[in-house]
């Protein structure tokens, strides 16, 4: 999520807010109806026949496509083995820990020093309750998973430009700018404004639902009260015995809480990928990832850099350096799923139609950076009461996701202390690691005061400098869709493409694995002949 530059937006862009907040939950519905908004296609396990005896497949990348195509491949009876330029499996299923090391392109080495038990998730950190094809493989695998607290309206909004810079709990803000709204639109709609678009019976309707969803009062306006501070918290919650009377709490003015942060913030929620319930894996993404090397680790080949792609009618050769000893081997078989990024694929010599390479070559990919802070205790939970959840900001960290495992225990803890999308992603990938770090903290003491002195140490991941992808995930636009997308999908003699960016799910792990099923499918009906 990124946030457009500090200008006071025009009365055009208000409305437009106003329209996102308030209209989410219709322009869901019809996004879904025009299929804009699907939910994922996975239905049921895939069930290939019997493969032919002997039939051989080269998988290149083990990450979650590669991965989920030699498994399933390996149930019907193919041979495969799997190239892999790491020295680890999973791709971006990753997991830094206390003691590994990262170095990015440039040189830069960091050795993450978490306390045990801890961890940090620089690529995916949660999982949609529709992303079935995961939930799926998380079963059959026994990965055991927990809830990702992704909604708490306890958490911070906070914007340069609004509440003289000071951050607001996120329920008072987001229920100030439905008030106010409400209170306009009840009272237009009141005064016949609306007549000619609502019939009397729905005039009746709507105020009184405008009334309750803006917690407005008789006189259809929004004000300080017991009632709204209900919704939004008090300035002394209520209590028992003598004292025991609320004190209800100010409301914010109405110009700051037109801020985008505020609304941009609401209306990430009503993104399709981002409503709760989302789940993750126990101690860390890669429990994903580790279960399937259980599966198919013998039939991986690690630290293999992949220099050339080629294919016959006999079949595809895939020559590949040993990272380590600079030896060089040719891996033959009968049939190739490729899975590698595409940034790294487009520098590769690969044997296929011109169409498929210019889509390889058509996308491009955005730079995320993420960033992992340890601190000596749950400040948040101690002091703030925050319970997982994401406090938001127009500072180019963006946001602040607070750990949802372990609550409550005492200790160091890891909170998720950047996620820099667009330009402040390239912004940040161009200074150091301990910049990075700085940064974070001097942008995260403006929302949490007590950053500097709980701060235990970091790791930050810029995506655009990660050597095995170049980047964090594709970045289809409309026009290159049309331009590329089948040709990119398309099988192509011996040979197909897999990973997220070859589906509609760019950057997600469901977008991997139903794209891999996908194209191993289709590889097994051009095997068996049919």
């Amino acid at each position: 999520m990124s946030f457009p530059s500090r200008r006071a937006p025009t009365r055009r862009q208000i409305l437009t807010s106003i329209g996102v907040t308030a209209g989410a939950a219709a322009l869901y519905h019809a996004m879904t109806a025009l299929g804009h908004a699907e939910e994922s296609r996975f239905e049921k396990p895939l069930a290939l026949s019997p493969a032919k005896k002997r039939s051989r497949v080269v998988v290149l990348g083990a990450g979650l496509a590669g991965l989920v195509a030699a498994y399933e491949l390996g149930k019907a009876g193919y041979d495969v083995t799997v190239l892999e330029y790491q020295n680890r499996i999973g791709g971006r299923n990753w997991t830094l820990r206390n003691g590994d090391t990262y170095t990015e392109l440039g040189g830069a080495s960091q050795k993450v020093s978490f306390s045990n038990n801890n961890y940090f998730n620089p690529g995916p950190w949660r999982i949609p309750h529709h992303h079935r094809a995961l939930l799926h493989y998380c079963r059959e695998f026994g990965v055991p998973l927990e809830p990702f607290v992704q909604f708490n309206t306890n958490t911070w909004l906070h914007s340069s430009d609004a509440f003289d810079g000071k951050p607001q709990r996120f329920k008072a803000a987001s229920l100030d700018l439905i008030g106010n709204v409400s209170e306009l639109l009840a009272k237009a709609t009141n005064e016949g404004a609306l007549d000619h678009k609502v019939s009397h019976e729905d005039r009746e309707r709507l105020i009184e639902a405008l009334r309750g969803w803006g917690v407005l009062d008789e006189t259809l306006s929004y004000r300080k009260s017991v009632h709204t501070s209900a919704h939004r918290g008090y300035d002394r919650p209520p209590g028992g015995g003598v004292s025991g009377a609320p004190v209800p709490s100010d409301l914010l003015p109405f110009t700051d809480v037109l801020d985008p942060t505020v609304w941009r913030s609401m209306s990430f929620f009503t993104q399709y990928e981002m409503q709760p319930t989302m789940f993750q894996p126990v101690g860390g993404m890669d429990a994903i990832s580790r279960a399937f090397a259980r599966h198919v680790g013998d039939k991986v080949v690690l630290n293999r850099k992949i220099t050339q792609i080629s294919q016959s009618d006999a079949g595809v050769a895939v020559t590949s350096v040993n990272t380590n000893t600079q030896e060089t081997t040719t891996t033959r078989a009968d049939w190739c799923v490729c899975a590698l990024p595409l940034p790294v694929l487009s520098q590769i010599d690969i044997q296929v139609a011109p169409a498929k390479k210019a889509a390889i070559q058509a996308v491009p990919y955005a730079s995320h950076c993420k960033i992992g802070l340890e601190f000596k205790r749950r400040f948040w939970e101690e002091d703030e009461n925050i319970y997982g959840g994401i406090s938001f900001t127009d500072q180019e960290i963006s946001l602040i996701s607070y750990p949802n495992d372990r609550m409550f225990s005492s200790g160091p803890a890891v909170l998720l202390g950047a996620f820099s999308m667009g330009m402040a992603g390239y912004d940040i990938a161009g200074i150091t690691p301990d910049q990075r770090l700085e940064l974070a903290l001097s942008q995260g003491e403006k929302i949490h005061p007590q950053y500097r002195k709980e701060f235990l140490g970091g790791v930050s991941v810029a995506w655009s400098r990660v050597p095995w992808i170049i980047g964090c995930r594709a970045r289809w636009s409309e026009a290159d869709r049309a331009a590329h997308y089948a040709n990119l999908v398309s099988m192509d003699g011996k040979i197909v493409l897999a990973g997220d960016h070859a589906s509609y799910l760019a950057g997600w792990q469901e977008g991997a694995l139903l794209s891999s099923l996908d194209a191993i499918e289709r590889l097994h009906k051009h095997a068996q002949g049919i």
